[in-house]
């Protein structure tokens, strides 16, 4: 049975048979017994982005601890506004968060990431952050935009810079992402640089 544990970038949970690059939580259980989703989509505001393997722990997947999603890449995380977890992450994420007080900003990035997506120019928008176009879901890397699914990235598009899109990934990420952190993209990404 496929579990609706894979996360797309709107943050919806989502049964597909694949796997991604990360795994994560959104701060304890939201599955039941059976293996089905509840009402709740969350615990707390402190949702994170895991290593899929750490330390050599064995979990059993939505088993009697939290509810394990998984992601494509962190690209796919961000956007639906997962940041770096502190335990098997801790470099990246004292990177991501930069000294602020984490309560703080999990509580601001909780609020976006429920709140309105932000219609913004395609120049203003960073390497790695996510946007919405047509109902698709794109990442830029680079000059191009390329297309996201649940296998991969796909069909690149060029840039037109004064196109107005969704940004998906919410803006205290999109930030981070314009002062120089360079998340972890999934290789399909790759066959589309120059």
């Amino acid at each position: 049975m496929t579990l609706e544990n894979r996360v797309d970038p709107w943050g919806a949970l989502v049964a597909d048979p694949a796997r991604g690059t990360l795994m994560g939580n959104r701060g304890g259980r939201i599955h039941d017994a059976a293996q089905k989703l509840g009402k709740r989509r969350w615990v707390s505001p402190r949702w994170i982005a895991c290593e899929m393997s750490f330390k050599g722990r064995h979990r059993t997947v939505w088993g009697d601890s939290y509810s394990e999603l998984f992601f494509l890449d962190e690209v796919t995380a961000l956007a639906a506004g997962h940041r770096p977890c502190f335990e098997c992450r801790r470099a990246e994420a004292k990177a991501f968060v930069a000294g602020r007080p984490l309560a703080a900003f999990d509580a601001q990035l909780h609020a976006e990431r429920t709140g309105e997506k932000p219609e913004v120019l395609l120049s203003a928008v960073p390497d790695g952050a996510m946007v919405e176009m047509a109902g698709a879901a794109f990442a830029r890397r680079g000059n191009r935009l390329l297309r996201w699914s649940f296998g991969g990235y796909t069909a690149p598009e060029t840039i037109n810079p004064d196109f107005r899109v969704k940004l998906l990934t919410p803006p205290i990420i999109t930030a981070i992402l314009r002062n120089g952190y360079q998340p972890r993209w999934h290789r399909s990404a790759q066959q589309w640089d120059d």
